[in-house]
C-alpha cells in the first residue's frame, strides 16, 4: 500500500487546518476527502513532525515486539507439548 502523503505531509495540512481552513476547502487544495482529514485530524492532532516521527518509530518497535512475543509463546507451547509426552507427569504414569 502506497501512501499519497508523508507523515510530515499531514502534519502540515493539519496546521493549516488549525489556522482556519476548512477541511473541505484543504480537501480540495490537497486531493482528499474533508473525512480523511478528519481522520488524520485524530491521529496526529497536536503533534509536530519530530513527533510524528518518533510515534513511527514506537509503533514499528511495537509491531516487532508483538511477533517476537508471539513466536516465543507458540514455541513454548511447542516445547510444553513435547515434554508432555516424553515424561509424563504422576498424572499421566502407567501404573505397574
Amino acid at each position: 500500500m502506497r501512501k499519497r502523503f508523508s507523515e510530515q505531509q499531514i502534519v502540515g495540512i493539519l496546521h493549516e487546518l488549525d489556522a482556519g481552513a476548512s477541511a473541505k476547502e484543504l480537501g480540495r487544495r490537497h486531493g482528499v476527502h474533508p473525512n480523511t482529514i478528519s481522520a488524520w485530524k485524530t491521529k496526529y492532532h497536536g503533534m509536530e513532525a519530530a513527533d510524528v516521527v518518533r510515534l513511527r518509530q514506537l509503533e514499528d518497535e511495537n509491531t516487532r515486539l508483538k511477533r517476537v512475543v508471539a513466536n516465543l509463546t507458540l514455541e513454548n507451547d511447542a516445547v510444553r507439548d513435547l515434554l508432555a509426552k516424553n515424561f509424563p507427569g504422576p498424572q499421566r504414569a502407567k501404573r505397574r
